[in-house]
């Protein structure tokens, strides 16, 4: 279980914080950690991937963070951080494992020119997927960063999980 935090400073998606919880672990317990971090910044609302159906919305909403399921797939996500990548548009944090992960990402093409990018087998990509969403979204909608952050006085902050 991964935890991103990203806000926007001008033009740049800023990574503020990267959580992983390695198994073995108790899901509710990192998710009350998790909401905790997320509180410190003042999120209130993630976006996180559709694993597990019902539970994670409930487990953080039970914990004060209400919790959306992403519109975009884990590859469509990474096809948006791409250009940011290269435009450099985001500042990520150093993260040794993070890095791995972002380098080791795999772009395959299947039948009908569908484009697919993911960890290779055998791999993980818990952490770039948890990031990539936080900066993604934090580039994409940074107005509706603030109204879902809190006080205006703080950058505008977006969760996401994995």
């Amino acid at each position: 279980m991964t935890l991103g935090v990203a806000h926007m400073e001008g033009n740049i998606a800023v990574l503020d914080c990267v959580r992983e919880a390695v198994p073995p672990f108790a899901p509710s317990e990192i998710c009350e950690q998790f909401a905790d971090v997320l509180k410190t910044y003042k999120v209130r609302s993630i976006t996180g991937d559709r694993y597990a159906g019902e539970w994670p919305p409930e487990q953080f909403g039970r914990n004060g963070i209400q919790y959306e399921a992403s519109e975009l797939t884990k590859s469509e996500i990474y096809q948006e951080l791409l250009p940011l990548l290269n435009s450099r548009t985001v500042a990520l944090l150093e993260n040794d494992r993070l890095q791995r992960q972002l380098l080791s990402l795999e772009r395959r093409t299947f039948r009908g020119g569908r484009d697919a990018i993911d960890h290779p087998r055998g791999g993980r990509d818990d952490l770039a997927n948890a990031v990539a969403g936080a900066l993604v979204m934090a580039q994409s909608a940074p107005s509706i960063a603030v109204m879902k952050r809190g006080p205006i006085n703080y950058p505008p902050s977006w969760g996401a999980v994995a």
